[in-house]
């Protein structure tokens, strides 16, 4: 197939876009149709791009945690978080274009995307203790992030997960995607997290920032607990 075969092919191997944010919906996963495409032409698998989203993630978070903040440094490091997120989409897309979806890969995968948020809140409280003028309470607030952060990926995972045990979702049509709900989401989503460090080079924006975002996670994740407890009851 030629590329753009290739993009054609993998616009009817996508997943639903019911409860994912608009950024998602709209940016993070066109562009990892993009990335599939140029890996499949390649001929990458899907654990070859889950390793280069791994890489490029990290190496934004190293830089985050050594370097010291600035309008130079915030933009490369939200490319590469953002990146790595693009690439994040990219190898399940290409593995349903494959038909290789397989439970180490579907493992693999998530254990990146557990390390990457693990990762990414840390190395923002090493930079707020080596290089930020901030009394030492407002250390809390990565750790506090990371907590939240954590706790609603691994909700989500493991939702999905006891839903497939129970033999998936009731069949039916697909639900129309809601834009409303899907603004919603976007404070919660990690590709809004990857955008706030272009502002790294300013403190005190970037701290607003974090702490707006960390808000959002900590009002809704008692919400998407309820919301979950209640499909699985």
């Amino acid at each position: 197939m030629d590329f753009s075969s290739t993009l054609r092919q993998l616009s009817t191997a996508q997943k639903p876009a019911q409860g994912v944010s608009v950024y998602a919906r709209y940016v993070n996963r066109p562009a990892g149709r993009l990335l599939a495409a140029a890996a499949y032409r390649i001929g990458l698998s899907p654990n070859h791009v889950t390793a280069v989203s791994a890489s490029i993630t990290f190496t934004g978070v190293f830089a985050t945690a050594l370097l010291p903040p600035s309008h130079t440094l915030g933009p490369w490091v939200s490319l590469a978080l953002l990146l790595g997120f693009a690439l994040d989409s990219a190898d399940g897309q290409l593995a349903r274009l494959h038909r290789s979806s397989s439970l180490a890969g579907e493992w693999l995968d998530h254990v990146v995307d557990c390390a990457k948020l693990l990762a990414v809140h840390a190395a923002v409280l090493i930079s707020f203790y080596r290089f930020f003028e901030l009394p030492r309470p407002a250390l809390l607030l990565p750790i506090a992030f990371q907590c939240a952060a954590v706790l609603l990926f691994f909700g989500g995972i493991l939702t999905e997960q006891l839903r497939r045990g129970r033999g998936g979702t009731p069949a039916g049509p697909v639900p129309v995607p809601s834009t409303v709900r899907g603004m919603a989401l976007l404070p919660v989503d990690y590709g809004l997290l990857c955008l706030s460090f272009l502002f790294l080079g300013n403190q005190k924006l970037f701290l607003a920032v974090y702490v707006v975002l960390l808000a959002a996670h900590v009002v809704l994740l008692p919400a998407f607990f309820a919301k979950w407890l209640r499909e699985l009851a």
